[in-house]
């Protein structure tokens, strides 16, 4: 099982399934956007990774090394085509993140509206992809444009450090800090309190519908322009 998708309390709870560390590989990828497509849109989503170590460090490198050029095509669209997913869903959508988030984890936790971290300086974020030597697919290159501030990308991307969870709480990329024990709850309540503002949802397509679209256009795209690149890993 991938990932697990249920609903308590009013809340949908999406939870990253492959430990350790739970990396992407296609099933993942392709579980994730489908659940953020079939959740209930009256619903605020918490998302989040199976046990403490991780919420997610990305592409799982064994498996993309071991597929064959149209397993890649495939992943590599299939993230873009995820981030778009997450991205448009209407309703609140809250990153918990219980551990390290790097790469295409630190990217899935981009996508999210509100973003709560447990406060360990232990845990690392980043994108490493230069280190890794693995290029951005399209759809997470325009989040991270987008997202982050143009010096935080720039000592992010092209030096491949990771920060602590405190540290991005200071540049207002994390937005709150949480013991390990209350992060779940706390991620819940957050995720209700957005939910029930009448405007939440038109507010969201004004201020976020921008970058979904051009996730999304890109995602339609016939011509991943990076695909050769990751073929060459």
């Amino acid at each position: 099982m991938a990932i697990k998708s249920e609903i308590q309390d009013g809340v949908t709870r999406i939870k990253l399934m492959r430990p350790p560390v739970n990396a992407f590989d296609g099933l993942m990828v392709e579980a994730l956007r489908e659940a953020f497509e079939v959740a209930d849109p009256s619903l605020p989503i918490v998302l989040t990774g199976s046990g403490g170590k991780a919420f997610s460090a990305g592409v799982d490198t064994d498996f993309f090394a071991a597929a064959s050029p149209q397993e890649r095509g495939d992943m590599v669209r299939g993230i873009t085509r995820m981030t778009g997913a997450i991205l448009s869903h209407r309703s609140p959508v809250i990153a918990a993140i219980n551990g390290h988030a790097l790469g295409g984890g630190f990217v899935l936790m981009l996508c999210c509206d509100v973003r709560l971290a447990v406060n360990d300086p232990q845990i690392k974020l980043g994108i490493p992809e230069a280190k890794a030597g693995i290029p951005f697919p399209s759809g997470p290159r325009e989040i991270i444009r987008e997202t982050l501030p143009v010096d935080l990308l720039r000592k992010l991307a092209l030096t491949g450090r990771s920060m602590s969870p405190a540290e991005l709480l200071e540049l207002g990329v994390i937005d709150a800090l949480s013991g390990p024990a209350d992060l779940a709850a706390t991620a819940a309540m957050r995720a209700k309190a957005l939910a029930i503002q009448p405007g939440f949802a038109a507010v969201k397509r004004q201020i976020r519908g921008p970058l979904a679209g051009q996730v999304r256009k890109l995602a339609e795209a016939a011509h991943e322009p990076y695909l050769k690149a990751f073929n060459a890993v």
